[in-house]
């Protein structure tokens, strides 16, 4: 009888331990998604602080600008890979079942986001007054090839290209990736 009443203890106590588990890796699967688009909105909010300093160039203040690059630099690359490490089958994520199978893939444009946000935060501490024409796209100048076309690996090139180019081959970056991973 005794033995019957710890199994029946048992039995209760793992099925209320596999509901608890199953619950916590829900809401843990939940939260990487509230993560990830928290970041992705901050991304976005900081792309258009930038995007809204080249339309106006009067409005550039390198502080803001830096903090608008360094938000972008610290939410890409690892951090923005590592959001989505493993599958996430929910009906609030947006994210393409193909990012672990292109996994390589999905973390270069994650790396090169980062790499061009690192370009457009050296760029606002080479220049804390006013935008100077340096930081501006030259009419005629090629902006990368569009959102399939190649992206600038090379440190020196990055670094010495105008911010305004790097910050175009960042948005086409972004574009690339919402177009290959993001279901809509």
């Amino acid at each position: 009888m005794r033995l019957t009443a710890d199994a029946n203890k048992f039995g209760l106590f793992a099925f209320v331990a596999a509901v608890l588990i199953t619950a916590a890796m829900a809401s843990a699967e939940e939260d990487v998604i509230a993560i990830r688009q928290a970041d992705m909105k901050a991304m976005a909010a900081a792309a258009k602080t930038i995007s809204g300093m080249f339309k106006d160039s009067t409005t550039y203040k390198a502080s803001e600008f830096k903090w608008a690059a360094d938000t972008i630099r610290d939410r890409s690359g690892g951090v923005l890979s590592a959001h989505f490490a493993s599958a996430a089958d929910s009906r609030q994520s947006k994210a393409g079942p193909n990012i672990l199978k292109e996994r390589d893939r999905f973390d270069r444009i994650a790396s090169d986001l980062r790499d061009y946000a690192v370009a457009l935060d050296a760029a606002a501490q080479k220049n804390p007054g006013p935008m100077p024409a340096s930081m501006r796209m030259r009419p005629g100048e090629a902006m990368g090839g569009g959102p399939f076309g190649t992206h600038v690996r090379d440190e020196h090139e990055l670094s010495a290209m105008p911010a305004e180019h790097a910050f175009h081959l960042m948005l086409q970056t972004c574009t690339t990736c919402h177009t290959r991973f993001r279901m809509e």
